[in-house]
């Protein structure tokens, strides 16, 4: 018997990549972590079908290799923080195109490129800009490439809900602005669902994808969710982004930033799906709210305090 060509996850060892990795797996699918440090997942078993290969987005040669006999490929490599070994062009464009133009010199057929809700070239944040062009430059590549947009993230050991749990514990909590922004959290399970569904047989034509959950919060609403699951209470004071700006850039200043300058640019403007594109109605799943996915994402403090 043939056996199956593999779905090529690039950046499948990061929090959404690995959670498309399992679903792969646990839909009976050949999968290949391309990573620039590989690893079996902690959860892999005996029999699972997972190769590694060792790439690097910035290196021809190596997603080549990785890319060999495969069937399908997904973009889910991220980078948040810009490095002097990484920068947002290097990585969301250059690298994005670059994987796009030998997925389709090798024929495949099939590429999902993860990006983000709200992406436009004309963003004061360079990590929107870097990522509205790697669209185009995958599509510029490959012109029937599928692009999935997912809203926040969360699941368990994510940085949305944990981080926002650890404010939690200070005696107030700032928020951005009034807290008024809007945000449509989505499971990371969920995105990987439909992300797997995407590298098979589309059941659909749409070639966009945006990806949120049931529910549109404001930020002070989700913080009011958290506390009330963490039994804590605290005082929500509101912060001009002017001020935000200007603690980003102090903490810019950091070996590894607890908050930059896109970040508070990303909270100045809802988060929300829009309705005109493809979406989980179209895959015909049914996401996670916030609220039944607390108990799996945070644990439950022992006393209210």
């Amino acid at each position: 018997m043939m056996r199956e060509a593999p779905v090529v996850v690039f950046g499948g060892t990061g929090f959404l990549g690995d959670a498309i990795v399992r679903e792969l797996v646990e839909t009976g699918r050949a999968v290949r972590i391309a990573a620039r440090h590989p690893a079996l997942p902690a959860w892999a078993e005996e029999g699972d079908v997972i190769e590694l290969a060792t790439a690097d987005l910035r290196d021809e040669a190596s997603v080549s290799a990785a890319l060999a006999g495969a069937g399908a490929v997904v973009n889910a490599v991220s980078l948040y923080v810009e490095t002097r070994e990484a920068s947002f062009e290097a990585i969301h464009v250059d690298g994005a195109g670059r994987l796009a133009r030998l997925a389709r010199a090798a024929g495949i057929a099939r590429l999902v490129q993860v990006s983000g809700i709200g992406v436009s070239p004309d963003s004061p944040s360079a990590y929107v800009q870097a990522r509205a062009r790697g669209e185009a430059a995958v599509l510029d590549a490959m012109p029937k490439a599928i692009i999935v947009r997912p809203s926040v993230l969360f699941g368990p050991d994510d940085a949305f809900l944990s981080g926002l749990a650890g404010l939690t514990r200070l005696p107030l909590i700032p928020l951005f602005g009034r807290g008024a922004t809007r945000l449509q959290p989505v499971h990371v399970n969920d995105v990987a669902r439909a992300i797997a569904q995407l590298t098979g047989r589309p059941a659909t034509p749409r070639r966009l994808f945006e990806l949120g959950g049931p529910e549109v919060l404001r930020y002070r609403e989700i913080l009011e969710l958290l506390l009330d699951h963490l039994g804590r209470e605290r005082p929500l004071v509101p912060l001009p982004f002017l001020a935000w700006r200007f603690v980003a850039a102090l903490a810019s200043r950091l070996p590894v930033p607890p908050l930059t300058r896109d970040q508070v640019i990303l909270m100045q403007t809802d988060n929300v799906a829009e309705e005109d594109v493809g979406g989980f109605r179209d895959l015909k799943i049914l996401p996670h709210t916030l609220c039944e996915s607390l108990p799996s994402c945070l644990p439950t403090p022992p006393a209210r305090g």
